[in-house]
């Protein structure tokens, strides 16, 4: 599937009327938007920002299938998500890749090893099929200090390991929305929508600016999705279905030198958090605290202070300090809201509402089934029009990136191919991980600029050609675009370090952008 370059075009947005518009540019948007085009509805999808700029690009960057939602019973929802992660690994075997996590035993463990090990046979049980990870096995104390010497030696009995998939999600977003467009799908970051327009009681489509020219005008559409997430209360008020918003934190820390696994661990209120390995760092969190709005996505003090304490509580070895903190981030999710329940006990079902006649929207859900969850939405659309929804097919094909071949037959050649250029070999590696076959233009820009091969910043695994083909063919507009989402050079480069060269980089790029961009 071509889906790049990705192209902002407002003209057709500004005059064309849709069968549906979708408003929020996060995960559901885009799978929503692609699921739409690909049965054939004309589709507008307009982001106020940029793709995945919220809580799409704030995420643990894992595909899962939830091992703890086990604990709460939810069996239905852990086996819907395995079978997503086996079907988003097939589609996207560039974007999705597995990893191995650890889960150590201390003898004040709440739940037992007994417990653990049934719990992790029944998550392979559900997960039957081809899966992209083994089964779990368990570790005796000896064989984890061998393996792991900064674990808290004292009173570990044993552990476990068990498989589940990583994943880039503002990448996986982009790559979702790009493809939605190449099925016919009119995309446009920097619209927000303003408020709904009615006719005879029901909602019609929206009024929209263009944030690039401060514009304004009205889109029509026969049905109106509103995939803002936690944003959905500011654009449709009371309408909107009662929600908890719960804020979830992370940190960015310094690589586990030796170790590929990542860590699920218990912090000392019971909570579960993982320790991640993600582009040659590593990934802690994430915490659960409820907030008021959703402009509250920001780590405390105190949650920092809590994720460092657990960690330093289960791998002292580390050592990690305040100091070591590289960089944070958190992600607001909107939860269905049940009362007296613990924030770790809300579930993440999925559900389509109307809040008014022409109007759809989600609550719930998670970033592993967003697909599937996009499913519902678009049969629910077609309900709307009045139409029997014909089958999805967003599982049949692969996504914008993927080769025709066996990923890891192909991604020796790609590395090889980009080492030849100029790039490094760790970053090509990278590259292969995040662009899949979109190399081949990243090599027409080094051939055309071989200083393009260079990296932006030598603690960060992303070359200067990934920058100007962010801006060129990615749909990025800002620094913050290429820096944040593109690839999360801010998040792994602490004090902006990255940022002179980078400015230096795509200054004439980002003018010629602008410029086209106000025409």
């Amino acid at each position: 599937m071509k889906a790049f370059p990705f192209k902002r075009d407002i003209a057709a947005l500004r005059d064309g009327s849709f069968d549906v518009l979708i408003i929020g540019g996060g995960i559901y948007g885009a799978w929503t938007a692609y699921d739409a085009a690909s049965r054939g509805l004309s589709v507008a999808l307009v982001e106020k920002t940029d793709w995945g700029a919220g809580t799409s690009s704030a995420s643990s960057k894992l595909i899962h299938g939830g091992l703890r939602y086990l604990e709460n019973y939810e069996f239905g929802l852990v086996r819907h998500s395995l079978k997503e992660r086996r079907t988003l690994f097939r589609i996207a075997p560039h974007l999705v890749r597995p990893l191995n996590f650890v889960l150590p035993m201390w003898k004040s463990a709440r739940v037992g090893p007994l417990m653990i090990s049934a719990g992790l046979t029944l998550y392979d049980v559900l997960a039957i099929g081809n899966q992209p990870v083994p089964p779990h096995r368990r570790f005796r104390q000896r064989e984890l200090l061998t393996r792991y010497p900064f674990l808290d030696a004292k009173d570990l009995v044993s552990g476990f390991r068990y498989g589940d998939c990583q994943e880039d999600d503002a990448r996986m977003t982009l790559t979702v929305a790009a493809a939605a467009q190449a099925h016919g799908a009119v995309c446009v970051n920097r619209v927000g929508a303003e408020r709904m327009l009615e006719q005879d009681g029901r909602v019609c489509g929206a009024v929209l600016n263009d944030v690039a020219s401060n514009s304004s005008f009205e889109v029509r559409a026969r049905v109106v999705v509103n995939c803002t997430g936690p944003w959905a209360s500011t654009l449709i008020g009371a309408a909107a279905p009662k929600v908890k918003l719960i804020k979830g934190s992370h940190l960015v820390l310094p690589a586990i030198e030796g170790c590929k696994e990542a860590f699920l661990l218990t912090a000392d209120d019971g909570r579960v958090f993982f320790v991640i390995p993600w582009y040659g760092h590593t990934l802690v969190g994430t915490t659960e605290e409820e907030v008021k709005q959703a402009s509250d996505a920001q780590p405390s003090t105190e949650e920092i202070r809590y994720l460092l304490d657990n960690v330093r509580r289960s791998l002292p070895g580390l050592g990690w300090t305040e100091a070591d903190v590289i960089g944070s981030f958190a992600g607001v999710r909107m939860l269905q809201n049940a009362q007296n329940s613990s924030l770790s006990a809300l579930s993440r079902e999925f559900e389509v509402v109307q809040p008014r006649p022409g109007l759809l929207m989600h609550v719930g859900g998670k970033y592993t089934t967003a697909r599937s969850d996009s499913i519902e939405i678009v049969d629910a659309v077609y309900h709307e029009l009045g139409m029997k929804p014909p089958a999805s097919v967003t599982h049949l094909h692969a996504l914008p990136g993927a080769p025709d071949v066996l990923f890891e037959s192909w991604q020796p050649q790609a590395i090889a191919s980009l080492v030849a250029a100029g790039v490094d070999a760790e970053a090509a590696r990278w590259i292969s991980l995040r662009h899949g076959t979109g190399i081949d233009t990243l090599l027409r820009l080094i051939a055309e600029r071989p200083e393009l091969a260079q990296r932006i910043h030598p603690a960060a695994t992303f070359v200067a050609a990934e920058a100007v083909h962010a801006v060129r063919n990615e749909m990025a507009g800002t620094i913050d675009d290429v820096a944040r989402r593109r690839m999360p050079l801010s998040l792994l480069v602490a004090d902006q370090q990255w940022l002179p060269k980078l400015r230096e980089l795509l200054q004439g790029e980002l003018e010629v952008n602008d410029a086209a961009v106000r025409q």
